[in-house]
């Protein structure tokens, strides 16, 4: 099985691995170019028996009305729609709410709906004929589960979490296969995946060969893109570390990418790890080419003021002092110019940070609105809150040129 995300999400993917043990491919129509996203597609879903995409937000909900919503998603890869509805507390009303779906947008109408948090078998026959009504087919549903709930947290789940609920797919299995006619279901989810079509080709630059890239990978630092990963294994051997446990940085290292993660969570392991933090800083203060973003910037900094109102120092490469007081959500999509290439990506995090370093590049969000959101550069280390996409046009490396 291969599962995707619609959107930029780091947390759904948990899920999914989680479930099934392979890695998503994130599909997002404003980082992504419509030929990049159905190469993805094709790419990673003629290798599967079974390809599931998961949508974001509502059905049609865009960064720009429909534009960059699972509806147009959908609609550009001819994938079939499956609607999942929560039916808590509703009857027949679902009637005009299916009758809607499937007549908005002719060309993506859902053939099924499963209902969600169903309250007894009698309660889902009503259900069942609000879909007939509707011509949409009905293919089962979920009862009300206590045991399937998950709590939410500000940014999802943590890799404890995880391990907390690794009892969950095998209930969700056993509710499907009692409740859901699955049979059915994937026979009017069938579809063909085209060939794959051509690859991108590789940009030349200073950085160009078979390079050893450190990428942080542990329970502080992990939200990457499968794509992003695959450009780095394109140009080099990628060796993970962990700024929680590992003592310094791979040796012979040419490129380090910090990613995003949760490090407020860790920041008296990553505080007190000083070996580590003094080989990273040695390796950026010594000119070497590193990028970090969100988490991974905040590790960067002077410190880190958690939530429990201490200071705890970090590396001490940025004179910035990053901060969860006061925590307010930074959220959307981002666009900036640096050294003449478009960078985009999107911003999510509650933290902050406080100090004079200047911006190298004017970020802007979907509407073509400043916002204040820094990106940082000294020395051949570029970082900011953005968490950034390069796995299509291989831009990474012309950065640091």
């Amino acid at each position: 099985m291969q599962p995707f995300k619609c959107g930029p999400d780091y947390i759904d993917p948990k899920y999914h691995r989680l479930a099934c043990g392979t890695e998503t491919v994130n599909l997002d129509a404003f980082m992504m170019s419509r030929e990049h996203i159905a190469r993805l597609y094709d790419r990673y879903g003629s290798e599967a028996d079974v390809s599931i995409v998961e949508g974001v937000m509502g059905f049609f909900d865009g960064y720009d009305r429909m534009t960059g919503s699972s509806a147009l998603l959908a609609e550009n890869l001819r994938i079939p729609v499956l609607l999942l509805i929560h039916a808590g507390s509703t009857a027949y009303s679902v009637a005009p709410i299916l009758y809607g779906f499937k007549h908005f947008r002719p060309g993506v109408a859902p053939v099924g709906v499963v209902f969600n948090k169903v309250g007894s078998a009698s309660h889902y026959r009503y259900l069942e004929e609000a879909a007939a009504d509707a011509g949409v087919a009905s293919l089962g549903y979920l009862p009300k589960m206590k045991d399937l709930e998950v709590p939410s947290r500000h940014l999802g789940l943590s890799v404890e979490d995880l391990a907390r609920y690794d009892y969950l797919p095998d209930r969700v299995a056993d509710a499907i296969e009692k409740y859901v006619d699955v049979e059915r279901l994937l026979g009017l989810m069938a579809s063909d995946v085209d060939p794959v079509i051509e690859e991108e080709s590789f940009t030349e630059s200073s950085l160009h060969g078979r390079k050893c890239i450190a990428v942080a990978d542990d329970e502080a630092f992990n939200f990457t893109y499968r794509e992003n990963i695959r450009r780095l294994e394109s140009r080099g051997k990628v060796v993970r570390f962990s700024p929680l446990r590992d003592n310094r940085l791979p040796d012979d290292c040419d490129f380090l990418y910090l990613p995003g993660g949760y490090p407020e969570f860790y920041l008296p392991a990553l505080s007190a790890n000083a070996s580590m933090k003094q080989s990273v800083r040695d390796y950026i203060e010594s000119g070497g080419h590193a990028l970090a973003e969100c988490g991974g910037m905040m590790y960067l900094c002077d410190t880190i003021r958690g939530m429990d109102g201490r200071d705890y120092p970090m590396c001490g490469v940025l004179s910035e002092a990053a901060t969860m007081e006061g925590m307010r959500l930074h959220l959307g999509y981002r666009r900036m110019v640096y050294k003449g290439k478009e960078l985009r990506g999107h911003e999510f995090h509650y933290s902050s940070t406080i100090g004079s370093t200047p911006s190298v590049a004017q970020q802007y969000n979907v509407r073509g609105e400043a916002v204040e959101t820094p990106l940082y550069q000294y020395k051949n280390l570029l970082a900011g809150y953005t968490h950034l996409y390069w796995g299509e046009h291989d831009d990474l490396w012309t950065w640091f040129d």
